[in-house]
């Protein structure tokens, strides 16, 4: 028998570049470990771009120069950029010192002008520069044209027409500039435009250097009002100059607070010393030094016998028979009706039929009894109401 050798296992051939695997291989499992996460964050960068386009805020405010919304007068502002220098400021600082780079060519128009000091109104007032001034303060009246006044108010986005010799109206024709009215004495040489009621909507003076004009609202140089009537041509109009400062000031900043010990007054604080002793003395005049405990005995018992008598005293003291007939009656009937097998609730005739069934008494004698007719006979006077507690004790005593 002879015994087979296995052949010998066969051997593979070494790789080429010394047993190392190929490149392409590696990359491919590379490429599909790293795709998805490159493809989700490729897209969140992409939605994230999208989002960002549609976001743009935009400053918010009633004639906000940057203002998209109704109220605001970004259409006013673009509408001038595209033949004159706008020059958007937010302080009386700011506004002077474009003023002094703009040139002679140059009008300065006024939004909001409750926000500005009465140093910094007479500041602007003083640089004779022709001032367009939007529904202003009687202080800025007072600051850039004395002598003008509110005289009125006309119904908001009311259509006024000119009916002056003011060209830049006349040109502008009919506008909806219904708000606050003025009025100036003859003398100022003031012209007023737009017509209603007891003044007129638009103003100006001119003090020989410079013109100052005053439009009662600030409606038709919003972004809604501006293409109605001749709003637009009328906001031209008065602004036209090569160089416009467009001043809407930023609220006040509050810089610094006081402390409530700094806003008394010194004399008034020195004043607490003496009160604060005063009430020391007073204390320990009227102070009691507390002594030892005192026991006391507890409520005395009282019987309910006593509580009857004294619900009585009291019935005959105020005459109140009725009462008194009427707690006997309810403290019988509470008594009984268990006793008869009748619910709490029970009618006044099966109380009455139930009763007489027990005691053998008339029902018409009962129901005469416990619910008698008005006036009530037992009530007439104390014998007639000591006769009635003998009946309902009568009865009592019958049912146990």
């Amino acid at each position: 028998m002879t015994a087979t050798v296995p052949p010998p296992p066969a051997t593979s051939a070494p790789a080429a570049g010394g047993g190392r695997p190929p490149a392409g291989p590696a990359i491919a499992r590379l490429w599909r470990s790293v795709r998805v996460p490159l493809v989700l964050m490729t897209a969140l960068v992409v939605v994230a771009v999208l989002l960002s386009l549609g976001t743009e805020q935009f400053p918010e405010g009633y004639l906000e120069p940057e203002s998209v919304s109704p109220d605001g007068a970004r259409a006013l502002v673009r509408v001038l950029e595209e033949d004159r220098e706008v020059d958007v400021v937010r302080s009386s600082a700011d506004a002077e010192d474009a003023l002094a780079e703009a040139g002679e060519d140059s009008v300065l128009v006024v939004f909001l002008d409750h926000r500005l000091l009465p140093g910094e109104l007479d500041s602007l007032a003083a640089l004779e520069t022709d001032t367009v001034l939007v529904q202003p303060t009687l202080r800025s009246l007072e600051a850039f044209a004395p002598g003008v006044d509110v005289t009125g108010r006309a119904e908001p986005d009311e259509t006024l027409a000119p009916l002056c010799t003011m060209t830049e109206a006349v040109a502008a024709g009919d506008a909806e500039v219904g708000g606050e009215l003025y009025g100036a004495p003859e003398e100022s040489g003031a012209v007023g435009c737009y017509p209603a009621g007891s003044g007129e909507a638009l103003i100006r003076v001119d003090d020989g250097t410079s013109t100052t004009t005053v439009l009662g609202t600030g409606e038709p140089l919003t972004n809604t009002e501006l293409d109605v009537e001749g709003n637009a041509a009328l906001a031209l109009n008065l602004m036209a100059a090569e160089n416009v400062v467009w001043l809407r000031p930023d609220p006040p900043q509050q810089e610094g607070s006081a402390t409530l010990t700094e806003l008394v007054p010194a004399g008034l604080r020195w004043s607490l010393v003496p009160l604060v002793a005063a009430l020391g003395l007073l204390a320990l005049w009227q102070g009691r030094r507390m002594g030892p405990l005192v026991p006391e005995s507890l409520p005395v018992a009282v019987q309910a016998a006593e509580t009857t008598r004294g619900r009585a005293a009291l019935y005959r003291s105020r005459k109140a028979r009725d009462r008194a007939a009427l707690a006997m009656r309810t403290g019988f009937l509470d008594r009984t009706v268990p006793k008869l097998g009748l619910a709490a609730d029970a009618g006044e005739h099966a109380v009455v039929s139930a009763l007489a069934a027990r005691t053998g008494d008339d029902p018409a004698v009962l129901s005469a009894l416990l619910h008698p007719a008005d006036p009530d006979p037992f009530t007439a006077d104390d014998g007639a109401l000591v006769r009635l507690a003998d009946e309902l004790d009568a009865r009592s005593r019958r049912l146990r």
